[in-house]
């Protein structure tokens, strides 16, 4: 189930912002799962949560992949091709 895309190219080697979902501990609200954006390193809660914050965060600032940033998970995910990344 993995492909590969373009945006791979926009990969880079970040630093977690938060350890969880920067706008939802600003607002004090709960998340689902976090993922981390491979441009910024931004921390956003998932689209199971209520408030989608990573999927925001690609929106507003066109970072096209995220990292699963729930342990034991290593899966990475294009928003543009909207694939799986090996």
């Amino acid at each position: 189930m993995s492909e590969t895309c373009q945006h791979v190219k926009e990969i880079r080697k970040v630093k977690p912002s938060s350890k969880g979902c920067e706008e939802c501990l600003k607002i004090g609200d709960e998340w689902a799962h976090l993922r981390l954006c491979l441009t910024c390193g931004h921390v956003g809660c998932c689209d199971s949560s209520k408030n989608k914050h990573a999927t925001k965060h690609c929106r507003g600032t066109h970072h096209p992949i995220i990292l699963s940033f729930e342990p034991g998970e290593d899966w990475k995910w294009c928003y543009v091709d909207e694939v799986e990344i090996g």
